[in-house]
């Protein structure tokens, strides 16, 4: 193929369309010779430029690249002080511009692919600044031209700057002109001709230099291994194959099944998976399975379906509902193996007509006998949706309700819509009870029915359904300024206690705030950072790892007025420590990476191309990763339900894991050998704290294969805090974490 064979349009707008996957991506397929004027020079602008070169670079193109360089007011000053020091502090700012904060997988590889290819002499960096009687000024021009081997030419230019918050953020444009259309090809030939006289440095006005230093530096920093060539199609070409022909083929269908949901041939339940299955139908197909995490919860629901599809003669909907976007793609693909064809609705499903398959699926029920099954899967926001909710109530079968982390449904948003339209119920979860929330435990046991099974994660270690595991907690404390917030959190919180209906103490709204506030001190203790270096030292080599932050941040003291702005994610802090400092392959994974670039990262990670990933949430969210070798825990929580969650999820089941660490971030307000010196009172400020700690190590070392470890601490710090003969005192005001 050749440039003319391209869809190219005329005008590109960085809100409406891809700019990367619809333009960069498939021109430069097809190029021999890319040359770019950009703006400001600077390591985040080469990663972006570096989007679509990968294939032309492999086969023998050329890259020339003129940028200009970032001058402050002191630079400038200090030119015109002295003319002679020009280039010298030029090569300074440029250099200033090649950052450490590029830790991510994804830039790593575009920055060691762009080293490379310089290299190799494939790339050219010369850099432009403008210059009218000895006064510098910045080039500002963002222009392109690309060729193909067959002597096409397409040029562009306008206000697109090579930074990703112009190409996703900003509201930006670029023109662009063919010189195969005869009204464009005079265009084209302007665009090169000034190219060529920048390049060649004959531009008046304009000086344009070589700097070795810069191509020097780019190649010590960022060059690390041979170029993955195929990083394009990794981050925006490749997709999942399979989920997309299960969710995009048009069955003609719309989600319903001839037959309806059956266990496949080659799956086959375990006993007590089977038992579940048969307690819950004598419960009148009601009930819960509570199961740990990786013990194949999803299955015996699925397995559930089956049983009650084929008892019904498949007159049956079925309506599955995850908290999350991402766990409904992890049940798309099971669902779809159970041989049903599911509508997938969320806001940016890939059935973009989900709507519309719904309601011709309640439609085909009433009217078609072939067609009385159908399966709706769907985020549990999706589900509160008043299209939805409208369209359940006008379905005339029987109604199946399955909710997947079944928890969350004790919440009133969620409570509200559960009635009677659902004749038969199953709620999945490791982990029902809600923390502090025995109002919204029980209307689950009333809706749902009693426990069909009670899978412990004891039993399933004992059973080899999950991995054993050693368990190391990491004490860091408290620094001056962080206990002191803690500690006036914590007066403030005992101002607002309220007793309940119940005659319990609980907090208020307010006092609700201030105890999430209180959370986050722990959560973002400084301390966390330079354990975490210490700690990860010995596996900085190895593969598999896991660090999991909390959605907090980390403030710098040094600075006297520390607000939002001075404070640094951790999760950002975390990277840079792995990724620039250790030299480790990472890639965060999070809420903002999408369900394509999880998939991948997961793939690396799992291939032993990625070290570490730097993840918040997805040990709660039910993400899948059973690689999990090694995982460090800086994320404090005192909810049973999160981090049980998270222990269970790092111990699913892999190849070549014999057993799984755990090191846990374990938060005390100050070091123990301080303890005796405080005043009683300051001692029982600190207990809330303590306890809370307490209670995760208890339960994270009962299991452990080290055991011994965890009670050793154990029985220091209640010595230590004399809490070896105290009862909890359930109104005690600090108990709220």
């Amino acid at each position: 193929m050749s440039l003319k064979d391209k869809n190219i349009k005329s005008e590109y707008r960085s809100l409406i369309d891809n700019v990367v996957q619809e333009f960069y991506i498939p021109l430069l397929q097809e190029a021999v010779s890319y040359k770019r004027a950009v703006g400001f020079f600077s390591s985040s602008a080469l990663v972006e430029i570096s989007k679509g070169i990968a294939d032309m670079a492999s086969s023998g193109g050329k890259i020339e690249i003129i940028a200009s360089p970032y001058l402050s007011d002191e630079d400038i000053s200090a030119i015109k002080s002295g003319y002679e020091k020009r280039d010298h502090i030029i090569e300074t700012a440029l250099l200033r511009q090649l950052s450490d904060d590029h830790a991510d997988y994804y830039s790593m590889e575009r920055l060691n692919l762009l080293a490379n290819l310089i290299a190799d002499g494939v790339m050219d960096i010369r850099i432009a600044y403008t210059d009218r009687q000895g006064v510098l000024g910045m080039y500002h021009e963002k222009m392109g031209i690309i060729a193909d081997a067959d002597g096409n030419h397409v040029a562009f230019s306008g206000s697109m700057n090579e930074s990703r918050i112009a190409m996703s953020i900003n509201y930006e444009t670029i023109d662009v002109f063919c010189d195969w259309k005869s009204d464009e090809a005079e265009r084209v030939k302007l665009k090169e001709n000034a190219f060529y006289a920048m390049w060649n440095n004959v531009e008046p006005s304009l000086q344009v230099m070589e700097f070795p230093r810069i191509s020097e530096a780019l190649i010590e920093k960022y060059r690390r291994k041979k170029p993955n060539y195929d990083i394009d199609g990794e981050q925006f070409q490749k997709r999942i194959k399979s989920y997309n022909n299960l969710v995009m083929e048009d069955t003609g269908y719309y989600g319903t099944c001839p037959m309806g949901a059956r266990i496949p041939a080659d799956v086959s339940l375990h006993d007590y998976q089977k038992e579940a299955i048969s307690v819950w139908v004598g419960e009148n197909y009601h009930g819960i399975f509570d199961m740990a995490t990786g013990t194949g919860k999803t299955y015996t629901g699925l397995g559930a379906v089956s049983k009650l599809s084929e008892d019904l003669d498949n007159e049956l909907a079925v309506v599955i509902v995850a908290p999350y976007q991402h766990l409904v793609e992890q049940w798309v693909e099971d669902i779809c193996r159970f041989n049903m064809k599911p509508i997938i609705a969320f806001s940016s499903s890939p059935q973009k007509d989900w709507k519309k398959r719904l309601s011709k699926a309640i439609l085909d029920q009433r009217i078609r006998r072939d067609k009385k099954f159908f399966c709706l899967v769907c985020t549990n926001a999706t589900f509160t949706n008043a299209y939805v909710q409208d369209q359940i109530s006008r379905i005339r079968t029987p109604v199946l309700l399955v909710v997947d982390e079944a928890h969350n449904f004790g919440a009133r948003t969620y409570a509200r819509l559960l009635d009677d339209r659902f004749t038969y119920r199953l709620a999945l979860s490791a982990t029902l009870e809600r923390h502090r929330d025995e109002e919204g435990t029980a209307l689950l046991y009333s809706f749902f029915g009693k426990k069909c099974i009670e899978y412990s994660l004891e039993r399933a270690i004992d059973e080899d359904k999950l991995t054993p595991y050693k368990y190391y907690p990491v004490l860091v404390y408290l620094s001056d300024i962080e206990l002191e917030s803690y500690e006036q959190l914590s007066y403030e919180m005992a101002k607002c206690m309220i007793k309940g209906k119940d005659g319990k103490y609980k907090l208020n709204k307010h006092g609700e705030i201030l105890a999430l506030k209180r959370s986050k001190v722990v959560a973002g203790a400084v301390q966390k950072l330079d354990a975490l270096r210490q700690t990860i030292q010995d596996y900085k080599n190895d593969n598999n790892i896991l660090v999991y932050c909390g959605a907090t941040h980390i403030v710098d003291e040094s600075e006297d007025d520390s607000d939002d702005e001075s404070e640094l994610r951790q999760i950002e802090a975390v990277t840079g420590i792995l990724g620039n400092e250790l030299g480790m392959s990472v890639a965060k994974f999070t809420s903002e990476e999408s369900i394509e670039t999880r998939a991948l990262i997961k793939e690396h990670f799992q291939n032993g191309n990625l070290q570490a990933i730097v993840a918040i949430k997805c040990l709660d969210e039910g993400v899948n990763i059973p690689g999990i070798r090694t995982a460090f825990i800086l994320a404090s929580t005192t909810n049973p339900k999160e981090y049980i969650q998270r222990r269970g999820r790092v111990l699913r089941k892999a190849k070549n894991k014999p057993f799984a660490e755990i090191y846990d971030f374990v938060t005390l307000p100050r070091t123990l050998d301080s303890v005796s010196g405080l005043t009683i009172e300051q001692a029982n400020r600190d207990k809330t704290l303590v306890r809370n700690e307490l209670a995760r190590i208890k339960e994270f070392g009962r299991l452990a294969m080290n055991s011994m470890e965890a009670n050793e601490l154990i029985w220091k710090i209640e010595e230590v805090y004399h809490l070896e003969d105290e009862n909890n005192d359930t109104k005690e005001v600090m108990g709220y974490e």
